[in-house]
């Protein structure tokens, strides 16, 4: 593999511009640029579903050594709107790849840029926050500086976007559960990952993923025994049909487990608000306090929004959903990482206990649920 010379650019909103070299497709894409902090786990990353519509810049310096493989991807195809590396491997060396990087970012239509100063951008970012952003390529690469700007400050802004529609299914469809069947699990798929569903699978439940436009009464038309709602891209803010939906499972006192997007769901229909953050958490070795434990977890984080909510002491629900705590805090800028209600059979995090890439430090949450679930179900009987 050749290192490949056509000339690209990184434009941001803020009018900052970093020339480099073309990676992957050729063309124009925009999207919110945002930094992943992980040194493993770049095809995780990019079939990660929660990152559409957003250029993910890779703070890990060589990637694409170990190439792509059939058995990793965490969805159907690539969802990142475009990609930032540094070094771009120019060899694969492992046994279980079929194809490079490079040329399945091609195939999937996937612009990126190389060769440009990541770890610049990524401070930069850190300081004055993710923003919009373009890659150019091709023949964009030559287009005039202010054309270029003025293409980038014509994006949408994440705020405000929703996007559950673009990444989840379009129809339901259902994983097995592997040895003895506790019942059916509704889950809702606004960006959920292939990990997910096996470690749900693998906890008993018969997993049916449904679209994201379901209504309760879709959802009890398989007779669950819980609701799970996903990991997902967008502004929480913009999500209120699936917050009323969400409701109506907490008023039916379903067990109900949320995880990234679906924390910031949950925390939305107990009636807390949401907010931006200023860049994010993206990446696989975030510090989280387990509060009931005291244990600290490293865990895998891919997320702009955040919940508001008091760190210490149990709440009361806005929205009369009993008492609310938070059970988990993010130790790098005591962000909320977990929410759980003490009334009803119901609780969330920030993160993801499913973490493929790993770390798997957060991975009993799964048996924390399939334990809820079980008592609640020896409780009805």
């Amino acid at each position: 593999m050749t290192l490949n010379t056509d000339p690209a650019v990184l434009v941001l909103e803020d009018g900052s511009r970093y020339p480099g070299r073309a990676y992957g497709a050729r063309g124009t894409t925009l999207g919110e640029v945002v930094f992943a902090t992980g040194m493993s786990g770049y095809q995780e990353t990019l079939t990660d579903p929660s990152y559409a519509g957003q250029i993910v810049l890779q703070t890990a310096p060589h990637i694409g050594n170990t190439g792509m493989n059939d058995e990793d991807p965490e969805s159907r195809r690539i969802w990142v709107a475009g990609y930032i590396v540094r070094d771009p491997s120019r060899v694969v060396s492992n046994w279980r790849a079929n194809a490079s990087l490079d040329d399945i970012l091609v195939r999937d239509g996937i612009v990126g840029i190389s060769g440009v100063d990541t770890r610049s951008i990524t401070r930069h970012i850190r300081s004055a926050g993710s923003m919009r952003g373009g890659v150019f390529s091709g023949e964009a690469a030559a287009l005039d500086a202010d054309e270029q700007l003025r293409i980038v400050r014509e994006a949408p802004q994440m705020a405000g976007q929703n996007l559950s529609a673009e990444v989840s299914v379009a129809v339901a469809e259902v994983t097995p559960a592997v040895g003895e069947k506790i019942g059916n699990l509704a889950v809702l798929d606004l960006g959920v990952k292939q990990a997910t569903l096996d470690n749900l699978a693998a906890r008993g439940f018969e997993v049916h993923v449904l679209p994201q436009s379901s209504t309760f009464a879709d959802i009890m038309a398989i007779d669950p025994v819980a609701v799970f709602y996903s990991n997902g891209p967008g502004d929480p803010a913009a999500s209120d049909g699936q917050v009323a939906v969400l409701r109506e499972v907490l008023d039916a006192k379903l067990p109900y487990f949320g995880i990234c997007f679906g924390n910031q769901l949950f925390g939305r229909a107990l009636g807390l608000g949401t907010y931006k953050l200023t860049f994010g958490h993206r990446g696989i070795n975030q510090p989280v306090l387990d509060k009931a434990t005291g244990r600290v977890e490293i865990t895998a984080h891919n997320h702009g929004f955040a919940v508001e909510a008091p760190l210490e002491g149990s709440f009361d629900s806005p929205n009369g959903y009993g008492q609310v705590e938070v059970s988990h805090i993010g130790l790098n800028d005591q962000v909320v990482e977990g929410l759980k209600a003490l009334d009803i059979p119901a609780f969330s995090v920030q993160y993801h206990p499913e973490a493929a890439a790993g770390p798997h430090d957060a991975n009993y949450l799964f048996d924390r649920f399939r334990d809820l679930v079980v008592a609640t179900l020896n409780g009805a009987k």
